[in-house]
């Protein structure tokens, strides 16, 4: 499923709670929203699991190679790659064994690639596209480094 709606985004924001970022950034440029955004979904109580070959560890978390060296199954693969890389990275998650799969793969604003989404569609994954899943997340989660409110 091509997801579009607002009530189907804000579900799935909602929801998860594991999050592989494929394309992650080290921090070298922390304005870098490869860098900046996964430290967004941290705040709102997301456990990310980075994904880039280049990197051992990022935001204090273990940097993973590919998503097949994942530990576990995580619910939403969010990228930040260009375009053009989106085939290779469909295939690498159909590749994964079906209870490895993710529910949902999320591609960043300005990434679309219709013929790579309708493909993870059909195998039953759930496709958001041209959405920056920071901007979602400040919106329907909770920061959970904010403090509490004042009791009454």
């Amino acid at each position: 499923m091509i997801v579009e709606s607002e009530e189907e985004l804000k579900s799935i924001v909602q929801s998860a709670k594991k999050v592989a970022v494929v394309g992650i950034k080290d921090g070298t440029d922390p304005k870098a929203p490869a860098y900046h955004i996964p430290e967004i979904l941290q705040a709102r109580g997301l456990r990310i699991f980075p994904v880039n070959p280049k990197f051992q560890t990022v935001l204090g978390e273990r940097v993973y190679p590919d998503l097949a060296s994942l530990p576990e199954r995580i619910d939403v693969v969010d990228v930040f790659r260009r375009p053009d890389a989106i085939p290779a990275i469909a295939d690498e998650i159909l590749a994964l064994p079906p209870e490895k799969r993710p529910s949902v793969v999320w591609l960043q604003t300005g990434i679309r690639n219709d013929a790579a989404a309708q493909k993870l569609a059909e195998a039953g994954i759930r496709v958001v596209q041209n959405r920056c899943l920071g901007v979602y997340s400040a919106h329907y989660r909770p920061a959970t480094s904010a403090p509490a409110p004042p009791k009454s």
